[in-house]
């Protein structure tokens, strides 16, 4: 036999042999599969107290930024609901609060494109306006912050 037809030959043997080869592995090593990721649902709760004399002007600056964002992360799937709870009550200062939202998404962070600044960008062209605005309602905040919140089972374990 030539070398080029040993070469050739032994060619074909090693493709045939590579051919067969996930058939001869045990069935743990190629049926190992990365696990499919499904997202988890994030509930997180937003409060703000405003300044006295000053809720209206706030409520109306976070419905027209603030709400038209969560409204479009709705429509874009990852935002699946919000509430907006204002109190019924007054409390003492120390606890007092004027607005809490509560939002689910579909997972902790924002598939591309429906992230709040990137669905500000689409939502409001005149991005020196929106900001302006914005700093205006945070202006009013005094006090803010941002929760991940769970539901507890009291009957777990």
């Amino acid at each position: 036999m030539t070398a080029p037809a040993l070469i050739r030959r032994t060619v074909r043997i090693a493709l045939l042999a590579l051919a067969f080869l996930p058939a001869a592995l045990p069935s743990t090593v190629h049926a190992q599969s990365p696990a499919a990721v499904t997202p988890k649902p994030v509930t997180v709760e937003w409060v703000y107290r405003v300044k006295y004399g000053f809720k209206d002007e706030w409520w109306a600056l976070f419905k027209k930024n603030q709400i038209s964002l969560l409204e479009k992360q709705k429509q874009l799937g990852y935002v699946k609901e919000y509430t907006v709870w204002a109190p019924g009550a007054h409390t003492s200062e120390e606890s007092r609060w004027d607005y809490r939202i509560i939002i689910v998404r579909a997972s902790a962070d924002a598939p591309p494109g429906q992230s709040e600044g990137e669905v500000a960008k689409q939502l409001f062209p005149d991005q020196a306006t929106y900001k302006r605005e914005e700093n205006r309602r945070w202006e009013l905040t005094t006090n803010h912050w941002d929760l991940p919140i769970h539901i507890v089972n009291p009957n777990a374990e």
